[in-house]
């Protein structure tokens, strides 16, 4: 009888362990910072300005994400040197004594291009921004072992109609990539494009189902500049061509309703994933499944 007792409390022990959701969500006014949101609109489609870390964010134990609400819908990093959750008290934005005690920091530099698995349209010729809009919306949610934010963009000017673009990201407790999806909410196929941005003196590894980008960014929120690695994972049937711009790689998709793809990040301060060939490991590993 013992025994079976101390079989069902290790079974339940487990059970709590393995069902505790490490990740987070954020979504906050910088005018009322106190106050979390679950969802925010505007007709206008630019809150870029007005929302903390320029729009809603989400993070897990390994890495932090956030998407800007404005015409970019770039996808940006929070880079963190050891596990845990930081977004609610850094705010994306950590202090120099948070650094200097081994928080995170924002070491990622976008720019105008789709960040890392950003999501625009292709109308057969040239990139089409999800803008202008009638509506734009984002929501944050934290449910069971996961979290995800969502960016809804109403009204897209593409190609002589007008479509609805639905944005998804999610991460995963004690899984270091997050899941990109992107949805067209009409009843025609359109073509989307995602991709990875880089910058002059990184690595780049190109294969058919990846692309990586390894080295330093541009940054210059952060306490200091250290080399930083992102991945972009995906099925090579699910896209057309592949385009290189002067600083980020393009990917179209053929005609289609809906689209997934994987994102994942490490940096030089990591303890285990810390050069650009373990990172590549890394990604050889997760390109598998």
């Amino acid at each position: 009888m013992r025994l079976a007792v101390t079989v069902i409390i290790l079974l339940f022990t487990g059970v709590s362990i393995y069902s505790q959701n490490n990740t987070d969500v954020s979504l906050f006014f910088n005018k009322d910072s106190t106050k979390y949101l679950n969802e925010v609109s505007s007709e206008t489609g630019d809150l870029f300005n007005y929302l903390g870390h320029h729009g809603p964010a989400i993070e897990n134990e390994w890495l932090g994400f956030r998407m800007y609400f404005n015409k970019t819908g770039a996808i940006d990093i929070y880079s963190k040197t050891k596990a845990g959750l930081e977004l609610r008290k850094a705010r994306w934005y950590p202090t120099t004594d948070q650094q200097k005690d081994g928080w995170g920091a924002d070491y990622y530099k976008v720019g105008y291009t789709v960040g890392l698995g950003g999501i625009r349209l292709w109308d057969g010729e040239e990139v089409v921004p999800l803008n202008p809009i009638s509506k734009r919306t984002g929501r944050v949610v934290k449910e069971g072992t996961i979290s995800y934010m969502e960016m809804l963009s109403e009204g897209v000017p593409y190609k002589n109609t007008k479509v609805d673009i639905l944005v998804r990201v999610t991460v995963f407790t004690g899984i270091r990539k997050a899941k990109v999806e992107a949805f067209a909410l009409t009843s025609d196929e359109v073509q989307f494009v995602t991709g990875i941005n880089y910058h002059a003196g990184q690595k780049v590894k190109n294969e058919s189902d990846y692309i990586i980008t390894w080295g330093l960014h541009p940054e210059d929120v952060a306490l200091e500049k250290i080399e930083l690695g992102a991945a972009l994972l995906f099925d090579s049937n699910d896209f057309d061509q592949k385009i290189q711009e002067e600083d980020q790689y393009l990917l179209v998709s053929k005609p289609t309703k809906q689209i997934e793809s994987w994102i994942i990040s490490a940096n030089t301060k990591e303890s285990d994933i810390n050069t650009f060939e373990k990172f590549v490991a890394l990604i050889d590993k997760e390109s598998q499944y």
